[in-house]
């Protein structure tokens, strides 16, 4: 029996890792639910998997979560992020999904990773803000990383068990494929008009508000491409993006031999939280087999820099190291915030993150504080720059 903590569990991948949890009784219990605000949506988890921590964001998010519970199942109720790393650390946890959007998901995932917990990670933003630290802490803990993100569990699965290390295991590249998201092949000059309700209708996958804008912007790639720079230890002229609007082929490893290895499966986020879960077995997880004579076909693109700034973006923030990576996450956040609250436009999320970190790109960040400084200077200029 496998315990589990879910960082995140009212958002997709929480409620989706739940749903295989809950296909597999016998094989997984939850210590843990966490949650910002969505009270409502933990009260409907609770009785069904009956934790013994639920963790939220606020005092009056606990007081309103007691106020909300029966008396047939009354786990403890804690709030903040202190409490969020105590139920990422506990000693009673075997594993954590760390899926908390955005950079509140890093000091537990950190909590997570310094006790050598087996981590699935969903947060990219962890690695992005903090790369080299967070590598570090995983293999001082002992920590076991799996990655939930559909295209690095893909390349996860296309690498040799226990790769140790992308020249040693003859890996040329790393092609992590994107849908390109709704506006794929919208005209260029109609995007400033863009509005959040277009942004969020993603053609292939189910996500969130945010991460969903990030597909719009491909963002999410661009900051996928980091992440697998530091999941993997790829440069990034070895990380390539492949537009393949099916959504099929998830990612896929080159060699040296010209073998090209891909993970192929429905877009549904289960396949690679089941994976992941019961790595190195495999279990069901309830997603539909893929029935290739139905797609019958599979497209790719090259993607259009210009099309997509933001994804350009990420890759001269990887190249720059220091703190770029880390200034391009807390713009982009902000920038998506106030476009989701209808106080920015769509092109300008990028404008804004191209300005932030022209005006600001530290050259080192050696310490965990040195990342939050960076987050929190450069979220205030992107701020101000809004508000101006």
């Amino acid at each position: 029996m496998k315990t589990v903590t879910i960082l995140g569990a009212t958002g997709s991948i929480g409620r989706s890792t739940l749903d295989v949890i809950r296909r597999h009784p016998d094989r997984y219990r939850v210590f843990a639910l966490t949650a910002n605000s969505r009270v409502d949506v933990l009260l409907e988890q609770i009785p069904v998997f009956r934790p013994s921590v639920v963790v939220v964001g606020s005092p009056d998010a606990a007081r309103q979560l007691e106020a909300g519970l029966d008396d047939a199942h009354r786990p403890e109720v804690m709030w903040g992020e202190e409490a969020l790393c105590a139920v990422a650390s506990d000693a009673n946890v075997d594993c954590v999904m760390a899926a908390i959007v955005g950079a509140a998901g890093l000091a537990p995932a950190l909590a997570a990773v310094r006790v050598g917990k087996q981590v699935l990670l969903a947060n990219k933003e962890a690695l992005v803000m903090s790369g080299a630290l967070f590598m570090d802490a995983v293999r001082e803990g002992r920590a076991s990383l799996l990655p939930i993100d559909s295209e690095h569990n893909a390349v996860f699965q296309a690498l040799p068990t226990g790769c140790r290390g992308l020249v040693e295991e003859g890996v040329r590249r790393i092609l992590l494929t994107a849908s390109g998201g709704p506006f794929r092949t919208r005209e260029p000059s109609t995007l400033a008009g863009v509005t959040p309700e277009e942004a969020c209708a993603h053609p292939n996958w189910v996500m969130g508000r945010k991460i969903s804008v990030d597909s719009a912007t491909m963002m999410n790639k661009g900051l996928e491409v980091i992440e697998a720079h530091w999941l993997f230890g790829a440069g990034p002229d070895s990380i390539d993006v492949v537009i393949h609007p099916q959504s099929v082929i998830h990612s896929m490893v080159e060699y040296v031999d010209g073998s090209v290895l891909a993970q192929l499966g429905n877009p549904d986020m289960r396949t690679p939280i089941a994976h992941a879960l019961a790595y190195p077995e495999r279990i069901e997880s309830g997603v539909a087999s893929l029935d290739l004579f139905a797609i019958a076909r599979l497209d790719f693109e090259r993607p259009d820099m210009k099309r997509f700034p933001c994804l350009a973006l990420a890759y001269e923030a990887l190249r720059a190291g220091g703190g770029a990576a880390t200034v391009l996450n807390a713009a982009n956040e902000i920038a998506v915030s106030a476009f989701l609250e209808r106080r920015l436009g769509f092109t300008a999320i990028a404008d804004l993150c191209h300005s932030v970190l022209e005006r600001f790109c530290p050259a080192e960040v050696s310490s965990l504080q040195d990342v939050f400084d960076v987050d929190r200077q450069a979220r205030a200029l992107a701020r101000a720059a809004i508000d101006a």
